[in-house]
């Protein structure tokens, strides 16, 4: 996917399925591997895979392709302010 469809349009597409990426690879038919290597952009997809995601989230392939309009945090916990040191 790289710099034309990108992994984190994918993972966004997953969140909003509200779906676990064992989930998705299962619903599309991959590995989690396979998929994992999608979402950090390890994999050139094909067309035949953009449209069988497309397809399996209901969404345009080009949806595949837009940034996000607004950062949105990931999942996981959220980064640790430190402390400001005084003295």
């Amino acid at each position: 996917m790289g710099d034309h469809a990108n992994g984190r349009s994918l993972a966004r597409t997953k969140c909003r399925a509200g779906l676990t990426q064992e989930q998705q690879a299962e619903r599309l038919g991959f590995t989690l591997k396979y998929l994992q290597r999608i979402e950090g952009g390890g994999e050139n997809l094909t067309v035949r895979s953009l449209a069988k995601i497309a397809s399996a989230f209901g969404v345009p392939v080009p949806e595949l392709f837009r940034k996000p309009r607004t950062k949105q945090a990931g999942p996981g916990r959220p980064r640790r302010r430190g402390k400001k040191k005084t003295g």
